[in-house]
């Protein structure tokens, strides 16, 4: 449902209304349950994508401030991980609750922050409240386990939380990400220290806030805002965290891997993706065209399960390439808060200029250019880039291989089933894919032999929340979602007892 819309005019005065607030003084990190400065003083800058002036002077936490919250998290540990899972429901709900009450808000900032469109971010809050009251409602059962018996033995499994945890968030869609992996750690029992992205941190402060005004114990939820090379290390090489769920670029879970390894942390990475889009000629061609263009221009294309790659049959391969091509020029490019808006600003200008680095490198390729490639003009004259479409690409051309992480979509023709699975795979990364045909026997055989984490057939990006969220190969370790969270945020103990006399060997004596 999200929030109902209004004129671009409207909605610029509520967000200057929602922002005032962070223009006022320095955006406090949270520790111990008390709004504070940086250690050392120190402060940066965040600007708005959308005219790159100074919405934010945020305080960057750096290894002091990491200590201090993860110490406030090891001294709440004990009675949040003791309060019993049906208190915690209640407190969690509430938070659900108190996030709905302040949707709006939320969503004006984000995109301000982000440049994301007030067409997607309008439902972000709430989708941020949905997975509170999921995780809210397992949390009485989190620490529950099997039964195994064998002859003389009965052992029963539980599960007990992990400790302080390290949560590490991307700049793309940092509220709803924020709470996808929060909620569930929260739940579980564990307490957490947040470090949210350096480029888009605001809605981490108004999470936090929303947490404990809701009635979260003091030193539970911990947000340290900074760099990853100071804040973000210090935190996974932090003696008493206990493990790090990070989403972001695979080249950074690969550094986190090797910071966290000397303390024996256990890791979970949801990172990049170079995500197929499979489109066989006996599929409904109508509806694989608006699932690839949703797919990779909403959100600006900076999203993890985009499907960036467009493998089709060849027989039908110009034909669907043009109703792409033809969806694609009619994409309405604007300020992130006009209702209209679907591509707004990218993040930032070294990512627009990543961005658009790409779209040289195909022409120096031979990709052919059928929309878009290269920069368009904005509102504020941000950092605006055309919705893209390349056809006549190969595989082994590097628009096809890297993760472009923009409103950049390339087209690969294939030949038959064999070659499109070759295509599909033939990449680094494994996070997510998408098959479009009416042949069931089809649509097995080809999700069974792609690498990769997730697969919709005939559907785009739906999420089920009990289902398991996470990518093979470069794409990540571990899966978000359902119990699968719990396996990462928990221990499981075994505890065996004899049910009758078995033989003890006799040494000495």
């Amino acid at each position: 449902a999200g929030i109902p819309m209004a004129t671009l005019n409207d909605n610029l005065a509520k967000a200057e209304r929602y922002l005032a607030r962070f223009r006022d003084g320095v955006v406090a990190n949270q520790i111990g349950g008390e709004a504070v400065p940086a250690a050392d003083g120190a402060t940066f800058e965040v600007i708005s994508p959308v005219d790159l002036k100074t919405i934010a002077t945020v305080a960057r936490g750096g290894a002091a401030d990491i200590d201090r919250a993860a110490r406030a998290a090891r001294a709440a540990f004990p009675e949040w991980a003791a309060m019993p899972g049906k208190e915690r429901k209640k407190l969690l709900h509430k938070v659900a609750d108190a996030i709905v009450a302040r949707a709006e808000e939320i969503a004006f900032v984000e995109c301000m922050d982000t440049g994301q469109a007030y067409r997607f971010m309008s439902k972000a809050a709430l989708r941020g409240a949905e997975n509170f009251r999921f995780y809210a409602d397992r949390a009485p059962e989190a620490r529950d386990g099997q039964a195994l018996t064998t002859e003389g033995q009965f052992n029963y499994t539980t599960r007990v939380p992990l400790g302080p945890v390290g949560v590490i968030t991307p700049w793309n869609t940092p509220f709803m990400l924020s709470t996808w992996k929060i909620a569930p750690a929260l739940a579980a029992g564990c307490t957490v220290v947040h470090k949210p992205a350096e480029l888009s941190p605001l809605t981490a402060r108004l999470l936090v806030e929303i947490a404990e005004e809701a009635g979260l114990p003091k030193g539970v939820w911990n947000t340290v805002n900074g760099f990853g090379e100071d804040a973000g290390r210090a935190l996974t090489e932090h003696p008493a965290i206990r493990a790090i769920a990070f989403v972001g670029e695979s080249a950074t879970g690969s550094a986190i891997m090797a910071q966290a390894a000397p303390t024996l942390k256990r890791v979970h990475f949801e990172l990049g993706g170079k995500n197929p889009v499979i489109v066989f000629k006996d599929a409904d061609l109508d509806r694989a065209a608006e699932a690839a263009v949703f797919m990779i221009y909403s959100l600006n294309g900076e999203r993890c399960t985009s499907s960036s790659r467009l493998l089709v049959e060849a027989d039908i391969h110009d034909a669907f390439t043009a109703k792409v091509a033809e969806k694609a020029r009619a994409i309405k490019i604007g300020h992130p808060l006009d209702p209209d808006t679907v591509i707004g600003p990218l993040i930032h200008p070294d990512h627009q200029k990543k961005v658009m680095s790409y779209l040289e490198l195909a022409r120096e390729e031979g990709a052919t250019v059928a929309v878009g490639g290269g920069a368009a003009e904005g509102p504020g004259g941000g950092c605006y880039v055309a919705p893209t479409l390349f056809t006549g690409a190969r595989p082994d051309m590097r628009i096809a291989q890297e993760e472009i992480f923009g409103p950049v979509l390339t087209a690969i023709p294939f030949a038959d089933e064999a070659e499109a699975l070759e295509i599909a795979n033939g990449v680094a990364y494994g996070l997510a894919g998408y098959v479009w045909t009416n042949d069931v026997s089809r649509a097995f055989r080809v999700s069974n032999a792609l690498d990769a984490g997730m697969i919709w057939v005939n559907s785009e990006n739906v999420r089920h929340l009990p289902s398991p969220f996470g990518g093979m190969k470069a794409s990540g370790i571990g899966r978000d979602g359902g119990d699968y969270s719990f396996d990462f945020y928990m221990e499981t103990k075994n505890i065996a007892f004899a049910t009758a006399e078995h033989r003890i060997p006799k040494l000495g004596g």
